[in-house]
């Protein structure tokens, strides 16, 4: 299930990608099925990085020739040389970390100039309903410790050379269920989550797997309204 939509970026074959808190691999994957040059892809679990790289073994490594890398990293931290990447990718990650702006220092320093930042975040109002329903829904380890206002965030990445390009909303279909895991985080918590919200998560499995045509344009016509992540697409001004 992919938030960042490649059909938006301009991709070369002599383009480096980076995804930042890339988890399972799932826009690493989908990345080094494009046309670039290489893919990098650094998190902060090992046990996401584990996952990523078998699922990479598994699936993708025999349907394309571009060099793919998984690495240990932190966001606010990142082990690569300023100007280093294309592309830099970075969904969900931004509002788990205490100290975002200084997250959103590194990803312009390992920009180039001329690059295509992609970032997504929750989007306002359905966060907003998974904090009114749950706190221990953000307030768990390594959850969610802040909501982001659509225009700040935006305009902390404009402050620091970026203009944004594009936008759109995503994954309709997984604000219901994040609400339903919230009203009933405990019993679920406790692998005693109702009908409806294990059939809902099957439903989900069944169309991250399948991707059926009506559903998928069911959730492109309810993503502006209660899709669940907001995604941007950013170009770092100056020469490529």
């Amino acid at each position: 299930m992919e938030t960042i939509d490649f059909d938006r970026l301009t991709l070369t074959p002599g383009m480096r990608v980076l995804d930042i808190g890339c988890g399972e691999g799932r826009h690493v994957h989908a990345a080094a099925l494009e046309n670039v040059r290489e893919v990098v892809g650094i998190d902060i679990g090992r046990e996401n990085l584990t996952a990523a790289r078998e699922d990479y073994e598994a699936y993708i490594a025999g349907e394309t020739d571009v060099p793919v890398t998984f690495a240990a990293g932190d966001a606010l931290r990142l082990p690569f040389a300023d100007g280093s990447f294309d592309v830099v990718c970075c969904t969900e990650v931004l509002e788990h970390i205490p100290d975002y702006e200084a997250a959103l220092d590194e990803l312009r320093r390992v920009c180039k100039p001329g690059g295509t930042l992609a970032v997504s975040v929750p989007r306002e109002g359905p966060e907003r309903v998974c904090w009114a329903l749950s706190e221990e829904y953000h307030q768990v380890e390594g959850g969610h410790v802040r909501i982001f206002d659509r225009d700040e965030l935006q305009a902390a990445i404009e402050r620091r050379g970026f203009r944004r390009v594009d936008d759109h909303f995503a994954h309709a279909l997984h604000a219901p269920y994040w609400w339903l895991k919230c009203l009933w985080w405990d019993r679920d918590q406790r692998d005693e989550a109702p009908l409806a919200l294990r059939a809902y998560d099957r439903f989900l499995e069944w169309d991250v797997l399948e991707s059926p045509r009506p559903v998928r344009l069911l959730e492109r016509a309810l993503d502006p309204l209660v899709g669940k992540s907001v995604v941007y697409y950013f170009e770092l001004e100056g020469p490529a």
